[in-house]
């Protein structure tokens, strides 16, 4: 594949500015999105359906909890095609940041839909209390609902296991912190609530029919609704860091300044600033102190080398921009003689 590039210099203060494509990791993340969505939108049907002949307000917060999460799918496929818009006059540095709006946006999702919901239908029955009326069909929907739901989660597990591993984290929960893809994190999260959703309502169920107090059922439509309002403050939280603009990671930071700061003709390096523009796409503005006695030509092979080097250490660093002080310093000393 031609890499196109689109390069800005300045003759005066010889800062560049160049854009590299963008290389998503589109088709592995949209694998998981889709299972997960086939998956929940079958098991939200059969849990509604079993809720009504059951009475079961656990029943009815899983069928909540699934028809929120069929939702999310959708519109993390809607944040990943929206990010794939190119650059124009209006966003000149692209729509990267579209998935990352609507990963929160599923995060509002989990509270108000999922958790908002099981938790008061939890507290309506408390306070109405009715009998559950069959747990033979509710816990055969269950067996299935966990059979539909460990294929995608398994799928969001190998996936993150394969990120874990290639980006060098130290565990899960820390892939959750520093990750700046949050595609297959939601999905895997979504789907280990909704695993543990599931035990929770059939051992409420269960406790409800055998006997014969409805307490327990409500308590278990409020732990489910406990259980996704924990995860959705989560994602909230770690989507929202994203959204405003957060920097590369730490040890990409120092592989940059490494790259840099090693070359020749670098004297000293300034400061370095990034932020992630999506999962894959890393804007790089970086201050450099060229050495004295270096010619236009050396000057411009010398951004180029940077460019080169910094695209090397870190491919996805994608936008990059180098200021120039020595040249600044020359410049601002010629215009006072002048």
């Amino acid at each position: 594949m031609n890499r196109q590039q689109t390069k800005f210099s300045c003759k005066k203060n010889k800062a560049a500015l160049t854009f590299y494509p963008i290389h998503m990791r589109k088709h592995s993340d949209k694998k998981v999105i889709y299972a997960a969505l086939i998956g929940n939108s079958a098991i939200a049907i059969m849990k509604f359906i079993v809720a009504v002949i059951s009475g079961s307000a656990a029943m009815l917060a899983e069928g909540f909890h699934s028809a929120a999460d069929s939702g999310n799918q959708i519109m993390l496929l809607t944040g990943h095609s929206r990010a794939q818009k190119p650059p124009d006059d209006k966003h000149p540095f692209g729509y990267g940041k579209e998935l990352y709006f609507w990963a929160f946006v599923v995060a509002v999702s989990i509270f108000f839909v999922g958790a908002a919901l099981s938790i008061y239908e939890g507290i309506d029955k408390l306070i109405h209390p009715e009998p559950v009326k069959s747990i033979i069909l509710p816990l055969v929907v269950l067996g299935l609902a966990m059979i539909f739901e460990a294929y995608p989660w398994w799928i969001a597990f190998s996936e993150a296991r394969k990120i874990k591993t290639g980006k060098g984290f130290a565990s899960f929960m820390d892939m959750a912190v520093r990750s700046k893809n949050p595609t297959v994190l939601v999905v895997l999260f979504e789907d280990t609530a909704a695993l543990i959703g599931l035990l929770v309502a059939a051992i409420g169920i269960t406790l409800a029919y055998t006997t014969k107090m409805s307490i327990f059922d409500a308590i278990a439509s409020i732990l489910i609704g406990v259980l996704l309002l924990v995860l959705a403050l989560f994602l909230a939280r770690e989507t929202k860091e994203l959204l405003i603009g957060e920097s590369a990671g730490r040890r990409d930071r120092e592989k940059i300044n490494q790259a840099i700061c090693t070359m020749p003709e670098i004297r000293q390096c300034g400061n370095l600033l990034t932020m992630h523009l999506g999962p894959d796409d890393i804007l790089v503005n970086i201050d450099v102190e060229f050495v004295d006695g270096l010619s236009t030509d050396e000057l411009e092979a010398a951004i180029d080398r940077i460019e080169s080097r910094v695209k090397e250490a870190v491919p996805t660093a994608t936008k990059i921009y180098i200021e120039a002080k020595a040249v600044k310093k020359e410049l601002a000393g010629s215009k006072k003689t002048s």
